[in-house]
């Protein structure tokens, strides 16, 4: 193939979008169809808890827009990060999803599903043998660490896709993967060279985000030998050479480079060109190869246990000094813990957030002024739920009538809910920032190839 087209529908699985966006994209002639299904952006809880943050509905609306359209057009479809964070668990539920859609549509496609998980005592093998080393701003790591996460994954890069393809996979299911490794394996297995691949994978990786109208739907991107050219799958939006440049600010701790496992993207002499109101050309792309292919470990574990409440502060006498009020609340809950629940300090934590008043920005809110209504959310923190809860009771008196010290009366605030108190169950933390030197890319994953499916 002299070149390969791309068709990106949207930045992720489950998001939505118009059919008549990928029908065009079809039109235009795309040999693949690839999104991505996950994201760490929304937070830990998602791999900690193994669970999706989409919802069954959303997702298998968006799998049958994609599945009936590629189908149609005999091209493949690749999922990335299925079920959002990537573990086995969402790679199998986005599966599952997939059969009853295929079934529904009378659709006959082969599936493959490639696992990403990884186990804590393998690990630490490669951690024994020197194979694991810390990206910042974490140090080393150490075995305790493994130990307590409750899920980890491996980040692939495009290799295992492109071999579920070579095996004759028409659908994709990935676990964890780097955003662009879904978008670049079609084309690298097509013979495209690397440079502009990894580059048009990380401009279409959010859908229609390097558009005019991120809400429109997502884009083509067509690459070929000397560079690529990205366009809107709606006819109403437009590519910009600045629009298309600046994603590669998106997520990127330096705008020249971007590491994959297999090497480092350079685009410092990428030329951006219009090539009318509506496409964008680019060419100058190159891609490093590096000495040791290495692949980054996510993983989460449990911090404790959280209970949320909230009230509404509106009285002008508190909200002239909303500062000194909620110090004063801080030292009230901590006294008042202690009186009655004999807890330490160290044995449970709270925050106070004043939604209205620097919640957002705190000390670097460049606003100044007394707020005319504040949202005051306490988020109580605690080795188990029923610990976490009594501190957010004790503090419900507070939170309802806590009066300044120049107040002759008490106050009474407002709380939205009943009961005040709102059980959010395990908290989690990200606790691996760290790579693995692989000999193989295929090392750390799994791929399960069913036979084609029938209704």
């Amino acid at each position: 193939m002299d070149k390969v087209r791309v068709l990106a529908p949207s930045g992720m699985l489950g998001a939505g979008w118009d059919h008549a966006t990928v029908e065009r994209g079809i039109a235009l002639g795309a040999d693949v169809i690839s999104i991505d299904g996950g994201s760490t952006d929304s937070g830990p809880y998602y791999l900690g808890a193994a669970t999706a943050k989409t919802t069954a509905k959303a997702v298998a609306r968006d799998l049958r827009s994609l599945f009936t359209a590629a189908a149609g057009a005999g091209i493949p479809v690749i999922v990335g990060s299925c079920g959002t964070s990537g573990t086995d668990t969402g790679v199998d539920w986005v599966a599952g999803i997939a059969a009853d859609v295929l079934a529904e549509e009378g659709l006959d496609l082969k599936v493959a599903k490639i696992y990403s998980e990884q186990n804590a005592a393998e690990l630490k093998e490669h951690l024994d043998a020197g194979r694991v080393h810390p990206l910042p701003p974490l140090g080393e790591l150490t075995a305790e660490t493994l130990e307590s996460c409750t899920h980890i994954v491996g980040a692939m890069g495009h290799e295992p896709i492109v071999a579920a393809l070579r095996a004759g996979a028409q659908v994709v299911l990935a676990g964890r993967a780097t955003d662009t490794a879904v978008a670049a394996a079609y084309p690298l297995m097509k013979g495209m060279p690397a440079g502009p691949t990894w580059h048009a994978a990380k401009i279409v990786e959010c859908g229609g985000q390097c558009t005019s109208n991120p809400r429109a739907g997502g884009v083509l991107a067509t690459i070929d030998a000397d560079g690529f050219t990205i366009e809107p799958l709606d006819p109403a939006v437009s590519c910009t050479p600045i629009s298309v440049a600046a994603h590669m600010l998106y997520e990127s701790a330096d705008p020249f480079e971007m590491r994959e496992p297999a090497g480092t993207l350079d685009v410092r002499d990428a030329r951006y060109t219009a090539v009318d109101d509506r496409i964008v050309r680019v060419e100058g792309s190159r891609f490093h190869t590096a000495e040791q292919y290495t692949i980054k470990l996510e993983g989460a574990r449990i911090t404790g246990y959280e209970t949320v409440s909230f009230s509404a502060v509106r009285d002008p006498l508190i909200l002239a000094d909303i500062d000194a009020w909620a110090q004063l609340m801080r030292t009230m809950i901590t006294q008042r813990v202690g009186q009655t629940l004999g807890l330490a300090d160290d044995e449970y934590a709270f925050d106070l957030r004043l939604y209205g008043h620097n919640a957002v920005l705190d000390d670097l809110e460049p606003e100044s002024g007394p707020p005319r209504e504040v949202g005051v959310m306490l988020l109580v923190n605690a080795p188990d739920q029923a610990t976490a809860t009594a501190v957010a009771k004790v503090a419900n008196p507070l939170m309802l009538h806590l009066p300044t010290p120049g107040m002759s009366y008490l106050p009474s605030l407002a709380f939205p809910f009943s009961p005040a108190e709102v059980e959010r169950g395990a908290a989690y933390e990200f606790v691996l920032n760290h790579v693995v030197d692989c000999a193989d890319p295929a090392d750390l994953f799994r791929t399960e190839l069913g036979e084609k499916t029938r209704a």
